[in-house]
């Protein structure tokens, strides 16, 4: 969907700074994904930093991300077993953000949602957890590989009626890069509905 990987970042040494720094291994799915296209824009919406980068770096984003979500005094006003409760979808008593443990930030869109890689989602050990821009969260048990696909298809893969189906190519929107670079578009190949 997405056409010939360009693996412009693909770098081994990147992922094994950033899995050292983390503490456990990145799902081999989403890195493929990631040293396949990003730093990219995936149909307007859904942004994939990449480890090997200095703008639009990944372990900058997961650090700063997770601070951030670190930070955030949590309203735990969700009704008692509620689907939308992030710590049901995670199986856990007490949200945590970042290594080991918590969830970690591998994608985000222009809509506010966060998409972190889970210990685990309904019981799915590496599952995906998505803060959605709406405030509820929602839960995926398979891989990002999986949700990726999805996403692409336009299922609601961010939440209740989160869908953003565009019919046609993929679009891939690649930042500038450094100063004077202007970034492109390019796009996969036609898809047939």
């Amino acid at each position: 969907m997405l056409g010939p990987p360009e693996n412009r970042y693909a770098d081994p040494t990147a992922w094994a700074a950033l899995e050292a720094e983390l503490g456990l291994a990145l799902p081999a799915d989403y890195k493929a994904i990631v040293d396949g296209y990003a730093p990219v824009t995936v149909n307007v919406h859904l942004s994939l930093a990449h480890p090997a980068t200095e703008w639009w770096n990944l372990a900058k984003t997961i650090r700063d991300t997770s601070e951030a979500w670190s930070r955030t005094r949590w309203q735990h006003d969700w009704a008692e077993g509620s689907l939308s409760d992030p710590r049901v979808i995670c199986g856990v008593r007490d949200l945590a953000f970042g290594p080991r443990d918590g969830l970690i930030p591998l994608a985000s869109t222009d809509r506010g949602d966060v998409v972190f890689l889970a210990p685990q989602a309904y019981g799915f050990s590496g599952g995906i957890c998505v803060a959605c821009g709406d405030g509820d969260w929602a839960g995926y048990p398979m891989p990002f590989a999986e949700w990726f696909y999805r996403f692409l298809i336009g299922e609601d893969m961010a939440g209740y009626k989160s869908a953003a189906l565009y019919p046609g190519p993929v679009q891939l929107e690649y930042p500038p890069m450094g100063p004077g670079d202007q970034g492109r578009v390019a796009y996969g190949p036609e898809r047939s509905w």
